[in-house]
């Protein structure tokens, strides 16, 4: 079967409940294998058979179902059918009340031996204005068998209108109906950063083709065109600058609030903006697959990810909403079958404790604190891979770092070269650097640059190379064996005289923090280059802010002790492990997880990833435009910014105590309002304006207070501050 796939996006989705409807709606259609809701984006995906059912299908099955489906001609707040109707429900209750309050209420007619007056006219018409949506879905939720607060609401308005009770059938219908708008309002507003996030790419690139420009849509642009960007327009694509200069905002991937420089051979990424130069641009990836677009979709997936006490809390709801519909059920009927009671009196409370039942505002209470926090996160910069991974960064009690490239720049330069047993210098760098042309370590790529900028030329005639993890290389130059790296290596094969002869000089460079790189064959010592890496800006300062929140820092580098421990002094980092290899990265990152309980590491994503997958949290520096350090890492930080660690550890501490507030006061709502409900103290009115609707709005707009959570930076002073 040829099937296709169906993207929907769904509107006023209020709780994780309306999403097993739609999807059990849908799942019905012939034709259709696989339905997936995610509740936190409204994005529906469909596969089907196109040869047994057409879109229009899909989409009529969702309306069925009681919700809308997005359509780029928007219509106007006023224009909202729902809003019509519940505007008419509160006229019409309005009304009623007015006719039997203030003047004489004749009656029209006798319905069953009973009278039912003009008033009740009235509300009866506002029962089914304002009950429209919501009896629509509540039938959906019956045929789904979910026991959401549509259904139970649905019962509630039947059970009423059945006893006669016109007023408050009436009354709970339109304010239902009103706390359904309001939380639709809500969770738009938990959805706004990831779609002001999907709005930042432009739809269209200005193109240079065969001498001509043109106006094209960006699925229209291939890989190798050049497209022209004028000074104030969002670059369309990712690609390299070919021609041309200027300071480009690239806040909506790095969160950098300052203007990077490009000039000829830079990078630049779809959706940053072009500030003050004419820049042309040869596009390097296609529009579905640029930098914006992995985070867009990775950010989704995320968010469709559930976390640990999203998941909790629905298991706990899974069994107190059919709890309490039980005690609803007993409510109704012991009274007045055991104990002579009023069975008008006790229908009521029993209809009162079903609205209070729903736990729509616990069910969302993890949802949209999740979907603030990583949504104003990607705007930020930062981009975290879950809910999983943004609960466990707040238990965080540790971090630990490697060195080349997160702490340091990264870009190590030659500024020693010592030769030894009569050989130039020229030779020991050029024997170095034809070896090491064939790496892409930091260090080999220092050492030929070393080599290029002294011109020399290059031994052609590398045979046999071979890497040595965490060692250095081997390779044959016109037939003779040579190797390059740590002093560890030639301890196996030199003689004790040989390595004596660079002893001195190979301390005396470690100790200024510097790496000793050695040259030699199988017999003897041709020399030392040294090579350092200095730290980062602000470094230092984001390390003295991880200690004031109280996380430890660990360095872990496979770099000689002396040089680690310079490093680390001058970074004020107390607890650092050297030489190590990439395996003993997975066992030091073990130890630390048995110290703290949970550590998060922090590398480059692709040469460190046995141990950041180790990590209870694992987090990729300058991941922008790096694919694999997107894919690998659970946490990635897309500009090379430390200070944004800083900024991830409040905003995950946050997240985790407004999932617990959010939880504990909807509980604690709930079971309030259900103790009320005996004595008579908690009304319907009340159960829907504080059980539902204010439940739902109080954790929404708590949830919400975690996208306001933001990081100034202030550049003169070296200082970054919350």
């Amino acid at each position: 079967m040829d099937e296709e796939t169906a993207e929907v996006r769904v509107e006023k989705l209020h709780c994780q409940s309306c999403a097993l409807k739609i999807e059990q709606g849908v799942k019905r259609l012939e034709g259709v294998s696989q339905v997936q809701l995610n509740f936190d984006t409204g994005q529906l995906l469909i596969h089907y058979d196109p040869a047994k059912l057409e879109r229009s299908a899909l989409v009529a099955a969702v309306k069925r179902a009681g919700y809308e489906t997005a359509h780029e001609d928007q219509r106007g707040f006023w224009h909202d059918p729902e809003l019509v109707l519940t505007a008419l429900s509160g006229s019409l209750l309005t009304g009623g009340l007015a006719i039997s309050l203030f003047s004489p209420d004749p009656i029209l007619l006798w319905v069953a031996a009973k009278p039912l007056p003009l008033s009740a006219i009235f509300y009866l018409g506002s029962i089914l204005a304002g009950g429209y949506y919501t009896l629509r879905r509540g039938w959906a939720a019956a045929r789904a068998r979910s026991l959401d607060i549509d259904f139970l609401v649905s019962l509630a308005l039947l059970g009423a209108v059945g006893i006669g009770e016109f007023f408050e059938a009436a009354s709970l219908a339109f304010l239902f109906s009103v706390a359904e708008i309001l939380e639709d309002r809500a969770a738009d507003r938990a959805r706004v950063s990831l779609k002001k996030l999907m709005e930042l790419a432009p739809d269209e690139a200005r193109v240079r083709r065969d001498g001509r420009e043109e106006l094209l849509p960006v699925e229209e642009v291939g890989i190798g065109d050049l497209i022209l960007v004028k000074p104030g327009e969002r670059i369309g694509m990712d690609g390299v600058v070919k021609q041309g200069s200027s300071n480009v905002n690239q806040a909506p991937i790095t969160g950098e609030s300052l203007p990077v420089a490009k000039g000829e051979g830079d990078r630049v990424f779809a959706g940053t903006i072009n500030i003050d130069g004419f820049l042309e641009i040869q596009v390097t990836t296609l529009a579905q697959h640029s930098t914006l677009a992995k985070i867009i979709r990775l950010v989704e997936e995320a968010e469709a990810e559930k976390a640990p006490t999203a998941q909790f809390v629905e298991r706990f709801a899974r069994y107190y909403t059919p709890a309490v519909v039980g005690v609803a059920l007993a409510v109704a009927i012991v009274p007045p079958l055991f104990f002579a009671q009023a069975f008008t009196v006790w229908f009521l409370k029993a209809i009162t404790l079903l609205v209070i039942a729903c736990p729509c505002a616990l069910v969302i209470s993890t949802p949209v604190s999740v979907i603030s926090a990583i949504t104003g996160a990607a705007r930020g910069g930062v981009l975290i891979k879950g809910g999983l991974y943004l609960e466990n960064m707040g238990r965080v009690q540790a971090i630990a770092f490697d060195k080349t490239g997160t702490l340091t720049r990264g870009e190590p330069q030659a500024t020693d070269v010592i030769s030894l047993n009569d050989h130039s210098k020229e030779d020991v760098l050029r024997i170095a650097a034809a070896l090491e042309q064939r790496s892409e370590h930091p260090l080999a790529e220092a050492i030929v640059r070393a080599a290029e900028e002294l011109q020399l030329k290059l031994e052609e005639n590398v045979g046999d190379f071979q890497a040595l993890t965490g060692r250095g290389v081997r390779a044959k130059l016109n037939g003779q064996v040579y190797y390059v790296g740590k002093p560890a290596l030639f301890e196996s094969f030199l003689s004790p005289d040989q390595l004596k002869l660079g002893e001195v000089q190979i301390n005396r460079l470690q100790e200024e923090g510097k790496t000793a790189v050695l040259v030699g064959n199988e017999t003897e010592l041709w020399g030392i280059i040294a090579l350092a890496d200095r730290p980062r800006p602000g470094a230092r300062e984001a390390i003295q802010r991880i200690r004031e929140l109280g996380l430890a820092p660990v360095m872990l580098t496979g770099d000689n002790e002396r040089t680690a421990r310079a490093i680390a002094q001058e970074l004020g980092i107390a607890d650092f492990r050297a030489e190590l290899l990439p395996e003993e990265k997975v066992e030091e990152i073990k130890r630390l997880i048995g110290k703290y309980g949970t550590v998060a590491m922090v590398g480059d994503g692709v040469n460190d990833a046995p141990a950041l997958a180790m990590a209870t949290v694992g987090i990729a520096m300058g991941a922008a435009g790096t694919d694999a350090a997107l894919e690998t890492a659970d946490i990635a930080l897309m500009a090379d910014d430390l200070a944004k660690l800083s900024y991830l550890i409040k905003l995950s501490r946050k997240a985790r105590l407004v999932i617990r507030q959010n939880i504990w006061a909807a509980i604690s709502i709930k079971f309030s309002l259900g103790a009320g409900v005996f004595p008579g103290l908690v009304t319907l009115a009340l159960a829907v304006l504080i059980g539902d609707m204010g439940a739902t709005l109080g954790v929404t707009g708590n949830a919400l207070r975690l996208a306001r959570v933001k990081w100034t930076e202030k550049r003169h002073s070296g200082s970054r501050t919350r």
